[in-house]
C-alpha cells in the first residue's frame, strides 16, 4: 500500500482536469446553482447521511473535519467513490425514467502528528442537468395568454475541500475547512409567443470560497457530540450570452457571446449538530439535525423562491467484533432514514426529499481498508399541476484504502 499511495495521489490530481458535474439529472436542477449534491464518504450513505459526530477511524468522515484527529498515527487514507442513480419522473400527464452513474469523490487524509490531521477532497457541489419541453406558462398571472418554454441545462459546481483538524484535549477537537467552489452551467432557452421565437443561450461561471468550522466533543468513550458551522458565502458569477429572435420578418441577432456581470449567488448560514452513541462496542446510533437559513439570502428564481431548510438524519450500525479473526464478525451493517424539507418553494409548496438507506462495510484487510456498499430509495417532490414527483434508487460504492507511512523497518 505504501508504494501505491503516490499513484493514487496522482490519480486524484489528474481527476481535477476531467471532472464532470452530471452526477444528478433532475428537473429541479433548473433552479439556482442546480441540485445541491452531498458526497458522503465511507458508510455515511447507509446511515441516512448522518455523521457529524462520527470518528474518522475507519474512513474519512467528510461530515466533520474535527473527526480527522481519530485517524491512527502513520496511517494514510485514500478514498474514491461512485454513485449510480435510477430515477423516474412523473406528473399528471406522463412518466419518464433516467439512469446515470459517475464517480462522486476523490479524497485523502493523514495525521500530521498526534494532535493534528489534514485532508483534501474533490467532489461535486451541485448539478445542473435537465431538459424541459413545451412548458406552458401564462404571460401574466391569471391571464389566458400563454407562452411556451423549452430549456436544456448542463454543468454544475465542483467543491475542492481542504481541511485541518487539531485536538485540544482528549475530549475536544476542532476542525477548519475551506471549500473552494468553482464551475459553470449552460442554459439554452427558447421562448415561443404566437409566431415569434426567442432563443437565449447563456453560460454562467461561478467561483467562491466557503469557510467551515467544526468540532467534536467526546463526553465518554461511547458518546460523542458534533457541531458544524458553515459560513454565509457569496459565489461570484459572470455571464456570456447570445440572443436570437426569429419572427415573420426574419432572423435578428441581438447579442453574440456578450460577456457581463450577473447577480452573484448567496449561500446561507448552515448549522448542524449530531451525536453518536455506542452500546457495548457493537451497536451505534447516530443522529444529525441541520438547518440552512435561506431566508436571509433573499435568493429567488423566476419560477420559485428559496426558504429555510431543515434536515433530519438517523442511522443505526452493527458490527459484531472489529478486531475479530472471523471475516464475518468484522462486517459492519447499517440502516438509516433521512428527511429534508427542501429549500425550493414552487407555488407555495416545498420540494421535500425523504429516503431510506441500508448498506454494509466489507473489510479488505486487518487495517481500515474496506469497500462500502449502500442502497438508498427516496422520493422528492409531489404530483401537482406545477410539480413533478421524483422517485429514485441510488447505489453507492465507496472504496477506502488504508496504508502505513513513515515507519522504519526494524533490523534483525
Amino acid at each position: 500500500m505504501k508504494k501505491s499511495c503516490p499513484f493514487f495521489v496522482l490519480v486524484f490530481f489528474a481527476s481535477f482536469f476531467s471532472y464532470s458535474q452530471s452526477i444528478a439529472t433532475s428537473p429541479y436542477s433548473l433552479y439556482g446553482l442546480g441540485s445541491l449534491y452531498e458526497s458522503n464518504f465511507g458508510l455515511v450513505p447507509s446511515l441516512g447521511a448522518a455523521g457529524i459526530a462520527l470518528p474518522s477511524d475507519s474512513f474519512i468522515n467528510n461530515k466533520n473535519a474535527a473527526s480527522l484527529v481519530t485517524i491512527a498515527a502513520n496511517n494514510f487514507f485514500f478514498e474514491v467513490g461512485g454513485t449510480g442513480i435510477q430515477s423516474s419522473f412523473e406528473d399528471n400527464l406522463k412518466k419518464e425514467n433516467r439512469n446515470n452513474f459517475q464517480f462522486s469523490h476523490f479524497a485523502f487524509a493523514f495525521p500530521i502528528n498526534n494532535k493534528s490531521a489534514f485532508s483534501v477532497a474533490m467532489m461535486p457541489y451541485s448539478s445542473s442537468s435537465f431538459k424541459i419541453s413545451e412548458l406552458k406558462i401564462p404571460i401574466i398571472d391569471g391571464s389566458n395568454e400563454y407562452y411556451y418554454l423549452d430549456v436544456i441545462g448542463t454543468g454544475g459546481l465542483n467543491n475542492l475541500d481542504v481541511s485541518y483538524a487539531y485536538k485540544l484535549s482528549n475530549k475536544l477537537s476542532l476542525g477548519f475547512s475551506a471549500s473552494v467552489l468553482f464551475g459553470n452551467t449552460t442554459d439554452e432557452r427558447t421562448y415561443e409567443i404566437n409566431s415569434s421565437v426567442t432563443s437565449i443561450d447563456k453560460k454562467l461561471s461561478y467561483t467562491g470560497i466557503r469557510p467551515i468550522l467544526s468540532s467534536q466533543f467526546k463526553m465518554s468513550p461511547l458518546l460523542t457530540f458534533g457541531l458544524n458551522v458553515k459560513s454565509p458565502t457569496r459565489v461570484n458569477a459572470t455571464k456570456i450570452q447570445s440572443v436570437t429572435v426569429v419572427n415573420g420578418t426574419g432572423t435578428s441577432t441581438l447579442e453574440i457571446d456578450k460577456k457581463s456581470n450577473t447577480d452573484d449567488f448567496y449561500l446561507p448560514l448552515e448549522l448542524g449538530i449530531g451525536f453518536n452513541k455506542t452500546f457495548k462496542n457493537k451497536l451505534s446510533i447516530v443522529f444529525d439535525y441541520e438547518k440552512r437559513f435561506w431566508d436571509a439570502t433573499n435568493e429567488s428564481d423566476m419560477y420559485g423562491s428559496f426558504s429555510n431548510q431543515e434536515k433530519f438524519a438517523l442511522g443505526l450500525s452493527y458490527q459484531r467484533a472489529r478486531a475479530s479473526r472471523s471475516y464475518f464478525d468484522r462486517i459492519k451493517y447499517a440502516v438509516g432514514v433521512n428527511y429534508d424539507t427542501g429549500y425550493l418553494e414552487v407555488d407555495n409548496k416545498k420540494i421535500e426529499d425523504k429516503n431510506l438507506s441500508m448498506g454494509l462495510s466489507l473489510p479488505l484487510d486487518h487495517m481500515s481498508s474496506a469497500l462500502f456498499i449502500s442502497y438508498t430509495y427516496g422520493q422528492k417532490g409531489q404530483i401537482t399541476n406545477s410539480l413533478i414527483q421524483e422517485n429514485y434508487h441510488k447505489l453507492t460504492l465507496n472504496l477506502n484504502l488504508d496504508g502505513i507511512w513513515f515507519v522504519r523497518k526494524k533490523l534483525e
